[in-house]
């Protein structure tokens, strides 16, 4: 071996730091390969520490295509990774994410790939209500955040068919069937599920996303209506309704949802997710369908008010002609001014023959017609034509005309003559003073009355049938005399 130039080898002595293993008194054991201590390494820690429970924050959590869950739990000073196999990762009733604080149990191993220790989870669980409900808002902010919250749509008014996803042995099936039947009896189907516990949130979610499944007019009706329900119960018994899994799915329905978990206090992000929160799942049918009596009671209502809106125009119709027919003039109306004209006429008529009469017999009276006078008269003709030295023939035809025309008078004086009628079968009826009684009212005021017939006059006192007015007097075919009716 080169020596420097004290004469020393720059390793040493030989005897301690050889380039050759070599033993040394005393040693009498064997070197130990890797593998040996880490196997020592591994025993001696599953040795002591068997079966641990911890308490930390999840970070790293990551999810193998094997199944595997590889994640650390963390404090404030330390790390410690994490591992848990497939079976158990599968049965955890969360999804486990950074920042979330649990407490895992299982036992200290070694890793001698990587000359680190680790834990091997066995079982998980969130770290009391107040880690719960933090992991509940975090999730909460994120679904939100991606849009899964506030896509509302509208329920159906009487959907035909009703979907329920529920256990099928509990309360809430029963409660939800007897409401439905009470208001609106509807068609329902059952999805059986598991609503509480490991593997529920899976079922509830394939419940959902199979009822969007079903075709319309297929052998199973497709539902109008979906109702998740679930009775009460503690922030962990309605976990499952808080998963992803079932989050998404209710969000992503073709077919709205209505979330009826827990009581009225108790919030899931389901409810969120869907279209409508009842506060119980009795509250949940309620929403579903109507009243069937306040239904037919609406429905008569209109059909009441349907009945009015059609008769209204014919209402108003005839409201407005009876108004016009009230303003049109009656019969009587329309005839008295005729009325009034011809009994106007009619008087002035009989006034008209009654002066006319009395003017021909002044005329009559004034002329004095006799033989006599009309020959006195012809003769101061002829005087007078005598005088004029007229031609005979201008003498003639002027006499003969006068001559037609005092004949035509004549005969018209003997037929306006007042008593000319009397021959005929009437009668005139005269007052005590001589003045002829032209209406039956009049007759009835006189004390007696002269009835003046073409061969005498007879006197007869008015009675009773004689103030009722009559039309004309009729003549009794027996005496030949007329009688007073």
């Amino acid at each position: 071996m080169a020596k420097d130039s004290s004469g020393n080898s720059p390793l040493g002595d030989d005897s301690e730091n050889g380039l050759v293993s070599s033993s040394r008194d005393g040693d009498n054991s064997a070197p130990l390969s890797i593998t040996e201590i880490s196997q020592a390494l591994k025993r001696t820690v599953e040795d002591r520490f068997g079966f641990v429970r911890l308490r930390g924050e999840l970070s790293g959590v990551k999810r193998a295509a094997s199944g595997h869950l590889y994640m650390s739990l963390k404090d404030e000073k330390s790390v410690l990774d994490a591992v848990m196999w497939r079976g158990q990762a599968g049965r955890l009733p969360f999804q486990p994410e950074d920042g979330v604080e649990v407490v895992a149990s299982g036992k200290l191993t070694t890793y001698p790939g990587r000359s680190k220790y680790q834990i091997v989870v066995e079982r998980m669980e969130i770290a009391g209500e107040g880690a719960l409900l933090a992991l509940l808002e975090k999730n909460r902010k994120r679904f939100e955040a991606e849009g899964l919250f506030g896509n509302i749509r509208r329920l159906p008014f009487a959907p035909k068919v009703i979907g329920v996803v529920t256990s099928p042995t509990g309360a809430v099936i029963r409660d939800i069937l007897h409401r439905l039947e009470d208001r609106f009896p509807t068609h329902v189907l059952v999805w059986p599920v598991l609503v509480q516990g490991q593997g529920a949130a899976e079922q509830v979610a394939a419940a959902v996303r199979g009822f969007g499944g079903i075709e319309a007019g297929g052998a199973v009706p497709r539902p109008d209506l979906l109702i998740v329900a679930r009775g009460g119960g503690s922030i962990e018994d309605l976990w499952g309704f808080n998963e992803e899994v079932v989050v998404r799915a209710v969000a992503e329905s073709p077919i709205p949802v209505i979330s009826a978990v827990g009581h009225e206090t108790d919030t899931t992000l389901c409810d969120f997710a869907a279209d409508k929160r009842a506060p119980t799942p009795t509250a949940a049918a309620e929403m579903a369908v109507p009243v069937r009596r306040e239904l037919a009671a609406t429905l008569e209502d209109m059909a009441l008010r349907q009945r009015k809106v059609v008769m209204r125009p014919v209402d108003l119709g005839r409201e407005r002609l009876e108004a016009r027919v009230g303003r049109l003039p009656g019969a009587e109306q329309l005839l008295q001014p005729h009325t009034q004209r011809l009994d106007d006429l009619g008087g002035r008529l009989r006034q008209g023959l009654v002066d006319r009469a009395a003017k021909g017999r002044e005329r009559l009276a004034d002329l004095r017609l006799s033989p006599a006078i009309l020959r006195g008269t012809l003769r101061d003709a002829k005087q007078r034509l005598g005088a004029a030295r007229l031609e005979p023939a201008l003498i003639t035809r002027p006499i003969a005309e006068q001559r037609g025309r005092l004949e035509a008078l004549w005969r018209l004086t003997e037929q306006l003559h007042p008593e000319k009628p009397l021959s005929r079968g009437y009668a005139m009826v005269l007052d005590p003073q001589g003045k002829a009684v032209t209406s039956a009212a009049s007759a009835g005021q006189q004390p007696l009355l002269n009835i003046k017939f073409a061969d005498g006059a007879i006197t007869a006192t008015p009675g009773d049938t004689l103030r009722k007015p009559r039309k004309k007097a009729k003549a009794l075919p027996e005496s030949g005399q007329p009688k007073l009716l």
